[in-house]
């Protein structure tokens, strides 16, 4: 079972859930779970705001019962794109929290697994979003809708097909969407030619859209894309007073 907290400090953990009450509800879902005998994932959603406190997140995983903890930086789309500058560390907080993360890994070895990654503004190269788009992962959502990632139906002019009316079988070997940007084919440089074009798959092509303009593009994440000083200047951004939330959410 995993549970996601917000922070450890339970006002904070209910502002940035957007729900009062949220921190008490989840302890006592999580002592339930652990109740049960079921094994215990806690995700400790960090950011600016909250990376300082690494270490307590991880003490707060093993009180709990937890035997893996994901210190999992905040994506930057939707409500969080809007807060960027509120949200994204600086290089300093990030710096402290991995040497957090490296020690407490020592010190818990074989008692807790701690999953931690660099947020992706802060990296060289860009993620495999979903190990390649329509490679491995397919979402059927509520209505019916497949989907080759969570946010896919973000991007514009795909027209994402129906379990009601196509099988899965045709859905991930022949509609239009789940091809749209699988494989290699449809890169253009620098990914065309790069020796990572089938490990990072070209990153995240909401992400390209966001920050390009473009889902085809290359993910401005990665330093050769020629759309990177827009992760830059977001970066030196992140170096100065971050400024307040903008609390309204997308409906």
């Amino acid at each position: 079972m995993q549970l996601s907290f917000q922070d450890v400090v339970p006002d904070n953990a209910d502002r940035i859930a957007g729900l009062a009450g949220a921190y008490e509800r989840k302890t006592r879902f999580a002592a339930a779970v652990r109740a049960t005998g079921l094994p215990l994932t806690l995700n400790m959603v960090v950011h600016r705001q909250n990376l300082e406190r690494v270490p307590d997140m991880i003490e707060m995983a093993c009180t709990l019962g937890a035997r893996r903890v994901e210190i999992a930086h905040v994506q930057y789309y939707a409500w969080a794109f809007t807060n960027r500058a509120a949200l994204l560390p600086t290089r300093r907080q990030l710096d402290e929290a991995t040497r957090a993360v490296e020690a407490a890994r020592q010190r818990l070895k074989g008692v807790l697994t701690i999953d931690y990654g660099v947020p992706d503004y802060h990296g060289r190269r860009p993620k495999s979003c979903m190990s390649g788009w329509g490679r491995q992962f397919l979402n059927v959502k509520p209505a019916g809708t497949a989907v080759p990632c969570h946010a896919a139906e973000t991007l514009p002019g795909l027209a994402f097909p129906s379990v009601r009316t196509s099988s899965l079988s045709n859905i991930w070997y022949r509609s239009d969407a789940f091809n749209r940007f699988r494989g290699t084919d449809w890169m253009a440089e620098p990914c065309r030619s790069c020796e990572r074009r089938e490990i990072d798959w070209g990153g995240c092509r909401c992400q390209a859209l966001l920050l390009a303009g473009d889902a085809g593009r290359t993910d401005p994440i990665c330093a050769l894309s020629p759309d990177h000083g827009v992760v830059e200047a977001a970066l030196q951004e992140a170096e100065q007073a971050p400024p307040a939330f903008v609390y309204r959410r997308f409906s």
